[in-house]
């Protein structure tokens, strides 16, 4: 009689311990896994950032470039503007 209380309140603890015990797990994965989402789009919005500034500088380069070429800025004025954009 002893040994059927014992299943009967031990097998249900066990259970319940186990489902607990995987419940726990589950989120840990999941949130492992949103964790690494948010990252991955930190990262690619990072690195448009970056290609957009690369874009604007090649940009500005080009301008001061043309402006070089047509005679409204001197080589002086091109490098100093130039240095500027690049030291920023």
């Amino acid at each position: 009689m002893e040994k059927i209380i014992f299943f009967v309140l031990v097998i249900p603890i066990m259970a319940f311990v186990l489902y607990l015990g995987g419940m726990a797990i589950m989120n840990g994965f999941k949130s492992k896994e949103a964790n690494r989402a948010e990252k991955e789009a930190e990262q690619s919005k990072d690195n448009e950032n970056i290609a957009s500034q690369d874009n604007n500088l090649s940009d500005e380069l080009t301008k001061l470039n043309d402006l070089r070429q047509s005679g409204a800025l001197t080589q002086e004025e091109f490098d100093k503007a130039k240095n500027k954009l690049l030291n920023d």
